[in-house]
């Protein structure tokens, strides 16, 4: 019974996050730590049940290239910076700042400067309704020609074109597409151009991750 009650209060959890504009989850987990908590409980139970996790690919990337700054947005409890720290600045950002290597703020809006970063990182992280912020932030710090990396659940990608088309709008270019995996789907892409001044959100591009209710 226990076990079944955790099971709802993580879905509850989840949906919000997924259905709600990134100001309004930080403000709510800020307001509750405890939320930020019961999620990633519950999201490590699932990440026991698959495969590969997509944070232990970026971790291998990392590894093999020469220092960078790298800012992971949407850390979790900053499993990136654990494992490479040693070798790259990490700027690790989430809700909650769960230990000391996290910065805890909205990922739409994060404290570092413009064009300070080389690598930015969303593993699983673009859960905001408004996503389209985080990519926006995401250029506002990469430099030009740096690295924006995405892994994100298939199932969530109604449209991949147009997913793609959204990215480059914010002045980015498609270098990869990895779909070998039939969980995620892995994308680099480089920063070539500065984000235009005004956006337009595009409703659909990705669907709210709901795990079904048992």
């Amino acid at each position: 019974m226990q076990q079944k009650l955790k099971g709802a209060r993580f879905r509850w959890i989840n949906e919000a996050m997924y259905t709600e504009t990134g100001a309004h989850t930080f403000k709510m987990v800020q307001a509750d730590p405890s939320i930020f908590e019961e999620y990633h409980q519950g999201f490590a139970a699932q990440v026991q049940k698959w495969p590969v996790n997509p944070v232990d690919i970026f971790i291998g990337q990392l590894q093999g290239r020469s220092r960078a700054v790298v800012a992971d947005l949407g850390c979790g409890e900053a499993a990136l910076s654990a494992a490479v720290g040693a070798q790259h600045t990490v700027h690790s950002f989430d809700l909650v700042a769960h230990n000391e290597r996290i910065t805890a703020c909205n990922i739409a809006d994060v404290p570092l400067p413009d064009e300070s970063v080389d690598v930015a990182i969303f593993s699983l992280a673009l859960m905001g309704t408004d996503f389209i912020k985080f990519v926006r932030e995401a250029s506002r710090i990469l430099r030009t020609g740096g690295e924006l990396k995405i892994a994100e659940v298939v199932s969530r990608i109604a449209d991949i074109s147009a997913f793609v088309t959204a990215l480059e709008g914010q002045g980015f270019r498609l270098d990869h597409k990895d779909s070998r995996n039939k969980m995620f789907i892995m994308l680099d892409l480089t920063k070539i151009s500065a984000r235009p001044a005004t956006f337009r959100a595009v409703p659909g591009l990705l669907k709210p991750c709901i795990y079904k209710r048992r």
